[in-house]
């Protein structure tokens, strides 16, 4: 098989604008598929927004937000899922696509979702995230096991997990199990837990803190926030060394709309700037199946010239990278944990794929049959 190579779209949505979303979205899947892309992956809930609100305003601040946020999410078998299934047949790529969710069994429910569609333009994996972690449940519902799905290509088997699922062992367990060679983990463009600080003498005040608790110098525990950027990467290198696969870390990037939107309603503004403007930026990245980082490249697209560039963090772009799938092989000699190095005698994973409705419908001709 030749190399797949991987586009990792570190982009900004147009913030709760589907549509605007969607058509900036297939202007880069025509982008990365003239630069030989065949697999095209785009952030957790690129379409349209990912509710950092959550996270720094109170929820009482939140309700326009939200009806935002419905709004401007999509249905799965919507007219804008059915533009980027054009587009993977258009250009032959596999694309990755994280999105809100609506629910046509209610009004509000919305799944932090994500689509893998084929290149004959098919829905071959929909996932719904199974758990939204922290802040995340203020606006999304748990999935189901219906999306624990690895999608057969013909640049490979495709897997992928949204945010904290890849910190899910059962969760990644079974994708392992479905021989996949690219897994793709999806993340927000920032996900702070505490407030970060502004300024140098914010900075200064909270190592004061520290050593006046008796926690030693640069431990940073207590005011400390969460190391997104390294978690991220543990956890995506973790699955890459364990399923010998290579790995996609493909995050969000926090746009100047998102921010003057989510400043602009709130009662402390100052505050929540404070917050989205210090908050460490998501990472965009690449691994191969040891958990090392795999070289990457842009694209200058006025010269098509290859620029070597081991991340994207802090500014907009899209990030190559190749892949030789046969290295995934090697690594199963050592440690095949779903076959030569697992007990299957010991151990029994069993996971239900079952799609969840809130009511079954029968009419009377079915009623007369039962």
């Amino acid at each position: 098989m030749a190399p797949t190579r991987v586009a990792a779209c570190h982009v900004a949505s147009h913030f709760l604008s589907a549509q605007k979303s969607v058509d900036k979205a297939i202007s880069l899947i025509h982008q990365a598929a003239k630069n030989s892309a065949n697999l095209v992956v785009f952030p957790e809930t690129y379409l349209s927004a990912f509710p950092i609100w959550s996270a720094i305003r109170p929820p009482t601040e939140n309700h326009d937000l939200f009806h935002r946020m419905v709004q401007e999410s999509l249905y799965a078998d919507g007219e804008e899922v059915r533009l980027l299934q054009e587009a993977a047949r258009e250009t032959k790529t596999v694309i990755s696509m994280g999105f809100s969710e609506k629910y046509r069994a209610s009004t509000a429910c919305l799944y932090n979702s994500n689509l893998i569609i084929n290149t004959m333009g098919e829905v071959a994996v929909h996932h719904r995230k199974l758990m939204p972690t922290f802040f995340e449940k203020l606006t999304w519902s748990p999935g189901d096991g219906y999306g624990l799905r690895v999608a057969d290509t013909p640049y490979g088997r495709v897997g992928g997990l949204i945010c904290g699922e890849n910190t899910n062992p059962l969760a990644r367990y079974s994708l392992m199990a479905q021989r996949e060679q690219i897994h793709i983990s999806s993340w927000p463009p920032i996900w702070p837990t505490r407030v970060p600080a502004s300024s140098p003498k914010e900075k200064e005040k909270e190592e004061g803190d520290r050593l006046s608790q008796g926690q030693g110098q640069g431990q940073g525990q207590a005011p400390a926030n969460y190391d997104n950027v390294l978690a991220n990467r543990l956890r995506a290198a973790a699955h890459c060394f364990e399923a010998k696969c290579f790995g996609v870390m493909c995050s969000g990037f926090l746009g100047q709309d998102a921010i003057d939107i989510i400043v602009s309603g709130s009662r402390s503004p100052g505050h929540v700037k404070g917050v989205l403007d210090n908050s460490p930026r998501g990472v965009s990245m690449f691994l191969d199946p040891t958990g090392t980082p795999l070289p990457s490249f842009t694209v200058e697209e006025d010269t098509k010239t290859q620029r070597p560039k081991e991340f994207l963090q802090n500014e907009e772009g899209v990030l190559y990278a190749d892949m030789d799938l046969d290295r995934c092989i090697e690594g199963k000699q050592y440690h095949d944990v779903v076959g030569g190095y697992q007990r299957l005698d010991v151990f029994q994973l069993q996971v239900n794929r079952s799609r969840r409705d809130p009511v079954v419908f029968t009419e009377g001709s079915d009623i007369e049959e039962l």
